[in-house]
């Protein structure tokens, strides 16, 4: 089922970045490079780019939450199967040792 929902999530991506640079806009957009577009789908280009991307774009928004939601499905089977494990903790004190410093071991030879 990821599998599946990532590659329409991936698809979704690539054609809406197409859609997206083949419109014209203010700047004109990268239709005049590709003056075949316009005449592929006749007088009704504009509001066929238009529908496409908003189809896209609702997909690509359908696919991130549903992506969001298997993740955290996943996420909860994973630690549901998990057992703790005990830590055990020893609680000594910690041993000190009564050994001469250096410092003082030169003072005795001199």
């Amino acid at each position: 089922m990821m599998g599946f929902v990532i590659t329409v999530h991936v698809i979704a991506c690539i054609l809406l970045i197409v859609l997206i640079l083949i419109q014209s806009g203010r700047g004109g957009g990268l239709v005049e490079g590709f003056s075949g577009v316009e005449s592929m789908f006749g007088p009704k280009t504009n509001v066929f780019l238009t529908r496409m991307t908003t189809v896209l774009g609702i997909t690509f928004f359908l696919t991130c939450i549903a992506l969001a939601f298997l993740s955290t499905q996943q996420s909860k089977s994973l630690m549901s199967r998990a057992k703790p494990q005990k830590i055990e903790t020893q609680s000594q004190a910690p041993q000190t040792t009564s050994q001469p410093s250096p410092a003082s071991e030169t003072a005795k030879t001199e």
